[in-house]
């Protein structure tokens, strides 16, 4: 009988916590920041409707992962041929609308798989989003902001580099296991030179690759930072170097020495509560400073489950606080709430915004 009724305490408890979070209210995963926080790493993906320019490869459209990633992104072929990509962008601001915590989003265009010799690639691009669609959407929207990409490969990278910080780009994003970009390589000093100059960061993956059909991971090695953030390149390391190894070494180890060499090393939070990444993001918490140098964000939409689940990190969060963020309907309100139940501090929510308004001056 004490049994029973311990767990029907438990049950009470559980379910209040649940009905407390359908009641809109966040309660004590609330991180005090209001509805300010920007997520400052989403991406959008689009199949050529509508003129967007978008497309993605064969080898990705027959991947596994497609199908899963349209309904992710909670739209179908036949839905983006009726109503262009741009539906897309729609449902985005709606979704962050009705968060209760996040106000805005960048949103991210995804520039080419570009030859040395600067030529796009479109077979080995396995996604493409250009930068002039991405721009030119999230101008429709209060809260959405425009995040570029552009491969410094290309014969014209410093050209497309000023104009997308005309076109009022916040950042710069890549992926250099997909795109061909070997970020150490001394060509691309000028390129930095003139991000430093704008004052655009670079958001780069970092660590193994798992997303795309396939990844040169070496790439990505957080040590072939070095040479941007040496040129004074404000550095968001996406995801910390969370999962794989760079000449036998964890990239997550191995990005740390970093922090204390260049002051203008960030990182992001993005997919850290993954399945794929199970205590990454406790580990990184327990790092002395570290929290000093996190910005907030979901990589969305990779925000699914089974990908996702705050029941996976009971050992860390506790079964209230996963039943309590397992009951939260938006996916931006669920992430932060898990994030919060981590213990990521209030400051790490804000930084984006802080960021992100240096670098919006001028618009």
């Amino acid at each position: 009988m004490k049994r029973l009724l311990v767990l029907l305490s438990l049950i009470v408890t559980t379910l209040s916590g649940v009905a407390a979070i359908h009641s809109n209210d966040l309660g004590e995963l609330d991180p005090g920041t209001g509805k300010s926080i920007i997520d400052m790493h989403v991406h959008v993906a689009g199949l050529g409707y509508g003129d967007s320019g978008c497309f993605i490869n064969e080898g990705m459209r027959n991947n596994i992962r497609f199908p899963f990633y349209l309904w992710a992104m909670d739209v179908s072929e036949e839905e983006l041929e009726k109503h262009g990509d741009r539906v897309m962008l729609d449902k985005l601001s709606s979704r962050i609308t009705a968060s209760e915590t996040v106000d805005k989003a960048v949103i991210l265009a995804m520039d080419g798989y570009v030859t040395e010799a600067g030529i796009l690639d479109k077979d080995q691009t396995q996604i493409y989003v250009p930068n002039d669609y991405v721009a030119r959407e999230t101008a429709r929207f209060d809260n959405l902001i425009y995040g570029a990409s552009i491969n410094p490969n290309r014969k014209d990278a410093i050209e497309r580099l000023r104009a997308a910080r005309r076109d009022g780009a916040v950042l710069l994003k890549w992926i250099p296991s997909i795109m061909n970009i070997d970020p150490a390589d001394p060509r691309h000093i000028p390129f930095y030179r003139v991000m430093a100059e704008l004052g655009i960061p670079l958001l780069t993956h970092t660590g193994m690759e798992k997303s795309f059909a396939n990844a040169r991971d070496a790439l990505a090695d957080p040590l072939r930072l070095s040479l941007p953030l040496e040129q004074g390149v404000t550095v968001i390391a996406a995801h910390i170097a969370t999962t794989g190894e760079s000449e036998g070494q964890d990239n997550f180890e191995r990005i740390l020495p970093l922090f204390a060499q260049y002051s203008n090393l960030y990182v992001d939070i993005s997919s850290l509560t993954q399945l794929n990444k199970l205590g990454y993001l406790a580990r990184a918490l327990e790092v002395e400073g570290l929290t000093d140098r996190m910005l907030y964000g979901t990589d969305w939409p990779l925000q699914f489950f089974p990908l996702i689940s705050s029941w996976y990190h009971l050992n860390h969060v506790g079964v209230e606080s996963a039943w309590q963020v397992s009951g939260i309907a938006n996916k931006w309100d669920q992430d932060v709430a898990l994030k919060v139940a981590f213990g990521v501090p209030g400051d790490v929510f804000r930084r984006a915004g802080t960021l992100l308004k240096i670098v919006q001056e001028g618009r």
